[in-house]
């Protein structure tokens, strides 16, 4: 079952069907993020410090701990933590999916965890959002199931809340190195989009948003010339919609890994880097590529701002390809509703890369799909794009983009 799919499962929202419209509002969505100094000394330091606007592991008040890893067994630990404020988005939300981008060095990695308030004015309890690090020579990388009771579960990268909506959270990360380690983790950024899924009644299509007959130049890269390649990381290229459409962006801004990086790679395999980015964010519980916090947090290893959060349609969408911001999207298809979709028979879950707008409107994507990189471009109806992302996965994007260039003017909270 796909990244999607799951999330469908989870919170019973169906595909909307061709035909059908919704009375526009305002979709409950919103964004939060830390990431400065400033940001930082609002939350708690326990075994932690700021350095250079990023959160490290200080000298003095560390604990030891023993971590538990799936592959590498019982590690020897050094750990700290940073907590966030308490956070009200001002909506009440049912899903929360957080996001960061920290610098793991060999022998270092990251927890992340979030916490909510109920309405009856109790917290939940603390639940763990994934454990991150960018390479996997010291812990596999890895989302926790498990963790369900009364309040809420996680799937995969989603908190779901049950029977009651939440109105604040906390997000909490720890910092861990091994004992033996001198080096340490650096968090430069964490945040959290919050929503009321099963509310959301977005209007499709949505007007125009002012990027009409802009296209960015977004390299193309198909999973479909790695079918069979590395099995072991979630069946090899045929699944690889998500990492393939990160290796695409990375390589819009040129952040693409040196050769190094990727020289275990097969010498006979075409566009190498997404094999490499495929195992770089690959969830070792989820047994996928596709984790969205996970692929933005490689990017963010990629020494790039990345971040995971949603739309209210094509008409924000259009405010980041105005700013030259490609984005990925997840999406969702009942077979033969979007027309020139590569999957005819319907896809619980995809990521494509939006890279801009026809002159009438209609969606310019780099779909990953495609059989070789000179197909990958195409474009969908704009009705039926939205009807197939914005239900599906309530306009889950990520945002990738280097720490220069600002984000669009006008944020509505989202992002």
């Amino acid at each position: 079952m796909t990244r999607s799919a799951l999330a469908l499962v989870a919170t019973g929202v169906a595909l909307l069907l061709p035909g059908t419209t919704t009375a526009a509002q305002q979709v409950p969505i919103s964004f939060h993020a830390w990431q400065s100094t400033a940001d930082f000394n609002s939350g708690t330091y326990a075994g932690t410090t700021t350095a250079s606007g990023a959160i490290t592991l200080a000298s003095k008040g560390t604990t030891n701990v023993t971590y538990t890893d799936g592959h590498y067994g019982d590690i020897s630990a050094v750990a700290g933590t940073w907590t966030s404020p308490v956070y009200n988005p001002s909506l009440s939300f049912t899903e929360l999916v957080s996001s960061w981008n920290a610098d793991t060095p060999s022998g270092t990695w990251i927890q992340v965890e979030m916490r909510g308030l109920v309405d009856s004015g109790t917290w939940t309890k603390w639940y763990v959002m994934g454990r991150w690090a960018y390479g996997d020579d010291t812990i596999f990388r890895t989302s926790v199931g498990g963790q369900g009771d009364a309040d809420g579960y996680v799937s995969i990268d989603t908190f779901f809340a049950k029977d009651h909506p939440l109105n604040h959270y906390q997000l909490r990360v720890t910092l861990y190195r091994t004992a033996t380690s001198r080096k340490t983790p650096s968090l430069r950024r964490v945040g959290a989009v919050a929503s009321d899924a099963p509310n959301q009644k977005p209007s499709i299509p949505t007007a125009l948003g002012g990027a009409e007959g802009i296209v960015l130049n977004v390299p193309q890269y198909a999973q479909e010339i790695h079918a069979g390649e590395y099995p072991q990381y979630d069946g090899g290229g045929e699944a690889w919609c998500s990492p393939t459409s990160t290796s695409m962006v990375l390589g819009y801004w040129g952040a693409l890994p040196p050769a190094s990086e990727w020289s275990w790679v097969d010498p006979t395999y075409g566009d190498p880097w997404v094999d490499n980015t495929a195992r770089q964010v690959f969830d070792y519980h989820y047994n996928g590529a596709g984790n969205w916090p996970f692929n933005t947090a490689y990017a963010g290893g990629r020494g790039l701002d990345a971040f995971v959060t949603q739309l209210r349609g094509l008409n924000e969408a259009e405010q980041f390809i105005k700013a030259g911001i490609p984005l990925v999207a997840s999406v969702a298809s009942n077979p033969n509703k979007l027309t020139g979709f590569l999957f005819d028979k319907g896809t619980n879950g995809h990521l494509l890369v939006i890279v801009g707008f026809t002159k009438t409107g209609d969606v310019v994507v780099n779909d990953p799909a495609a059989t070789s990189d000179a197909t990958v471009q195409r474009v969908y109806d704009r009705a039926e794009f939205e009807r197939s992302w914005l239900p599906a996965t309530g306009g889950i994007v990520y945002v990738t983009k280097p720490a220069g260039p600002p984000l669009p003017p006008g944020s509505p909270g989202n992002w």
